[in-house]
């Protein structure tokens, strides 16, 4: 569809708590043009993970696409591209791990995370339907770092 532009870190809409999505926009036609944006502009930007107030949406609504293999990261798992809507996280275990986490509306900067390693994902999919994951170590940071995003925090 579309490549957005990224906000960056002082972009007010990054520092808002975005709101959920109601039953009746999920599957909307302006909700699936903001998920095709969101695509093509993750994959521009060549990221993991992209929520909508990165793009000045300030909704509850993230996606995922991590190709695998070797990455910056070391070695990780694939996952296809997934959409988040209305995500809820459960610590499973708090014990944490960290990474040098990196983002978009940070370019050219990282910094050290420490976060729990064992998740469950309670979401709705693009099409409204509940769904639900369970990760662990690198996938489970990476939902915690996209999910921040959804309640203001940079």
């Amino acid at each position: 569809m579309a490549v957005r532009r990224v906000i960056r870190m002082g972009h007010p809409v990054l520092r808002e708590v975005a709101r959920p999505l109601a039953p009746d926009e999920i599957g909307g036609e302006s909700v699936a043009r903001l998920i095709a944006d969101m695509t093509d502009t993750l994959r521009d930007y060549g990221g993991i993970g992209l929520a909508a107030p990165q793009v000045a949406e300030p909704v509850r609504l993230a996606i995922i696409e991590i190709p695998g293999g070797p990455t910056r990261y070391g070695e990780i798992l694939t996952m296809p591209l997934t959409v988040f809507i209305n995500p809820v996280i459960e610590v499973l275990d708090p014990a944490p791990a960290g990474y040098w986490e990196g983002c978009l509306s940070i370019p050219g900067l990282r910094g050290y995370v420490e976060r729990p390693q064992h998740v469950r994902i309670r979401y709705q999919t693009e099409r409204g339907d509940p769904a639900e994951l369970e990760l662990q170590g690198f996938l489970a940071t990476v939902l915690q770092h996209e999910f921040d995003h959804l309640d203001g925090v940079l």
